[in-house]
């Protein structure tokens, strides 16, 4: 491949401190730099940041921005507005933000996890979840947030304590009830890995025991899987439905008791992309960014 004009510039944006967080991000610098990139960490919440001295702004780490939505958001603004390529595009960062967008791509035919969506929080409406869907646990979840913060499994009935807790986190805040997915802690999530829309690598993700979350920083077990048969096809066909097309994006996915597997989320802004599950996945990545910077 030939390589990108020496010294062209790009800024992985990054958080303060990741002191809390699992990340191998770092992995992907080597595989720029022989493409002819600087590379240089920049925090999100930097005010001094220069954003036109970059060709290229990769949204690497920032996983405190759903701290302050707004603020993050404004800061993609500015670097979209300077002469450096923000990449993933704007529009789909602003769109993946909020997962309503899960609703969006269910009216297109993608298969999601059940879900309904509400504004504020009602223990009725904790109630109508369990006879509509007729199960045993529900996951209540908000529209903007990462790394399972504010992220409950319900059981009935809800005990005081965490009728008080769900008033107290959902009073404003938009968010989605869904039927628990026991095949979550029997099999495990799926994640597929798309870079310049080319399949890289997979992943199993299985929580710890006694848990539900399959983040690593909560004690999730990760190991690299070749998908199950029909999978990757899947993952493209959701990804179809992004535009513009994402430079990179990773698919995750459940089984269901039908064997259908489901879009849990298309992380298309920050997400980890495991790249020490698969020798040759940073130089695939790399090799797709490169491709994305030297594009008018």
């Amino acid at each position: 491949m030939e390589n990108s004009s020496p010294g062209r510039r790009c800024a992985f944006l990054t958080m303060d401190s990741l002191e809390d967080f699992v990340s191998d991000a770092d992995l992907a610098i080597a595989p720029m730099q022989a493409l002819g990139w600087v590379v240089e960490k920049v925090s999100w919440r930097d005010t001094a940041a220069d954003w036109d001295r970059f060709d290229m702004v990769y949204i690497c780490t920032p996983w405190d921005y759903q701290d302050a939505p707004d603020a993050f958001l404004a800061v993609l603004r500015r670097i979209d507005a300077s002469s450096a390529r923000l990449v993933n595009d704007l529009a789909i960062v602003e769109w993946n933000l909020d997962k309503r967008y899960l609703r969006e791509i269910e009216s297109r035919g993608v298969a999601i996890v059940p879900s309904r969506w509400h504004d504020r929080f009602s223990v009725a409406q904790v109630d109508a979840a369990f006879e509509a869907f007729d199960a045993g646990r529900m996951v209540i979840k908000p529209v903007v947030g990462a790394n399972a913060d504010h992220t409950y499994v319900l059981e009935r009935p809800l005990e005081p304590g965490l009728q008080a807790q769900l008033e107290q986190s959902f009073s404003e805040r938009p968010h989605f009830i869904q039927p628990f997915i026991d095949a979550v802690v029997t099999e495990g999530e799926y994640s597929l890995f798309f870079f310049g829309g080319e399949y890289s690598h997979a992943i199993l993700k299985t929580p710890a025991s006694g848990d539900f979350r399959t983040q690593e920083e909560h004690g999730s077990n990760i190991q690299p899987v070749t998908p199950p048969a029909g999978l990757v096809d899947t993952a493209r066909a959701a990804l179809a439905q992004v535009e513009p097309a994402p430079v990179y994006a990773r698919a995750d996915f459940v089984r269901d008791t039908g064997d259908v597997f489901r879009v849990m989320e298309l992380e298309l802004i920050e997400p980890s992309l495991y790249f020490r599950t698969d020798t040759d996945s940073a130089a695939r990545f790399a090799a797709a960014l490169d491709q994305a910077g030297r594009q008018p």
